[in-house]
């Protein structure tokens, strides 16, 4: 166990030291191993709801999460954020507990009740000990089965939500997420990203409970109980509590198209002393060939603190404080994109740097030395993500959301090890093409729209 804890460590050491302006390689860690699911048992009930059972660990806790699969991807361009209103009201009790009700009871297993929604699942989740598990297990699905819909906390609820909405909208980078969702994804939810007030205010119990029957049933619905936990106990708690729900509706998403115009745009900030940048395009998603490996290629470009934009525009030119590029995957789609906040005088020259960082990894392939540090913390990385019992948890919900076989996880540091400086090159010149993709600034207009004329082909969108 120390050994490994060790060469963890070596792994997750960082990838780079500064001495002047000389970059020194960090000592070689120990060599990552190919990831195991443990064991675990799966149980699929005449209703279509499934029972995943994962021992894991020695801590005397169970992690319990029902998954169930829509959000926001299943809301409709009148209805964005419905379902979260939807998890906000049903944490308000159920027919047979109020919300005090719960939580005392919650509290009494070592735990509370969470619920969230996300673009793809509503989950509701608790960690309690392990005694309690089946107990947990038939609170949580009290909730989900038999929510009171309580109207007198509606408006409330809404305020609260309106509130949110008009904290989000005052950030720059919330802002520019907002039109570049909306510039690739027009016609679909992922392209959705915020409600307006006059949305929120329309809403009614009644379109809640509508989107609830329209949404949620048994057949979308999968139960993951992770860490320790008497398994026979869990299996009749969930037998009892759930094998009679409602069948509801098949398991569907729809799938976004991304749209082929590319767009500059600036959102005007009069004044403002940075200048907010998304750049990107749409990419593989997890259920194609060349995902992994392009993984490999963000974590070069910019998707890690060692990578070369982070060191061109923060460590060298010193434009940006927290330079990042995201590999944002959804179903059936993905987007790469560069995220920055940037000096304003120096918006454009960020912008020419990061193409320029582009286009020297699409000619000049990667050393294998580098290639080694950033493929050996991506391995630990994953280890660490699958070191918890709602990690693994994750990670099932990960595969199970992009329909992906258990090989994808058992295998991904050997088929990362098997990625060349040559892949590296050649996936940079397919995927990663600055003619191709959207960029939105949000900056004061006046003093970065000479300079993103001087750095971009496109016309700006007014």
């Amino acid at each position: 166990m120390k050994n490994s804890l060790l060469n963890l460590i070596a792994l997750l050491l960082p990838l780079v030291f500064l001495t002047g302006q000389e970059k020194q390689q960090p000592p070689k860690g120990g060599t990552p191993k190919n990831f195991s699911l443990p064991e675990k048992e799966t149980i699929a009930f005449d209703n279509g709801l499934e029972l995943v059972l994962i021992p894991y660990g020695s801590i005397p806790k169970a992690n319990i999460q029902v998954s169930v699969k829509t959000g926001n991807i299943h809301e409709g361009p009148d209805q964005i954020w419905l379902s979260d209103l939807m998890a906000d009201l049903m944490e308000e009790g159920s027919t047979s507990r109020t919300a005090r009700q719960i939580a005392d009871e919650m509290a009494g297993m070592g735990g509370n009740l969470n619920i969230g929604v996300g673009a793809h699942h509503t989950t509701l989740s608790a960690s309690v000990l392990y005694e309690f598990a089946p107990d947990a297990i038939e609170v949580l699905a009290d909730v989900l089965r038999q929510p009171s819909w309580p109207e007198g906390e509606l408006d409330r609820l809404k305020g609260d939500m309106k509130r949110n909405l008009a904290v989000q909208l005052s950030r720059p980078r919330s802002q520019a997420y907002r039109d570049f969702m909306a510039s690739i994804y027009p016609d679909h939810a992922y392209g959705r990203v915020f409600p307006t007030e006059e949305m929120i205010d329309s809403y009614t119990v009644a379109d809640i409970q509508a989107f609830y029957e329209a949404q949620v049933g048994a057949r979308r619905t999968t139960v993951y109980v992770a860490g320790n936990f008497d398994a026979e106990a869990v299996r009749e708690a969930v037998r009892n509590a759930l094998a009679d729900w409602r069948e509801g509706p098949e398991e569907f998403y729809p799938v976004a198209e991304a749209a082929p115009a590319e767009v500059v745009k600036i959102i005007d900030r009069p004044g403002a002393p940075q200048s907010t940048i998304y750049y990107g395009l749409p990419v593989p998603d997890p259920s194609q060939e060349d995902f992994l490996a392009l993984d490999v290629t963000n974590s070069i470009l910019g998707g890690s603190f060692a990578s070369r934009i982070t060191s061109n525009i923060r460590e060298d030119k010193g434009y940006t404080y927290s330079p990042t590029s995201i590999y944002d995957t959804n179903y059936k789609t993905a987007l790469w994109y560069e995220r920055a906040d940037v000096t304003t005088e120096h918006t454009g020259a960020s912008i020419a740097e990061i193409k320029k960082e582009i286009s020297r990894l699409q000619e000049e392939p990667p050393t294998p030395e580098e290639l080694e540090g950033i493929i050996n913390y991506e391995s630990g990385i994953f280890v660490l993500q699958n070191s918890s019992p709602s990690g693994i948890i994750g990670q099932l919900v990960f595969l199970d959301t992009h329909e992906l076989d258990e090989s994808f996880l058992e295998n991904k540091v050997a088929n990362m090890h098997a990625v060349t400086p040559e892949k590296i090159m050649e996936l940079t010149r397919k995927y990663i093409r600055p003619e191709n993709m959207t960029l939105i600034v949000v900056g004061d207009k006046a003093k970065v729209e000479s300079q993103l004329q001087e750095t971009v082909e496109l016309p700006l969108k007014q």
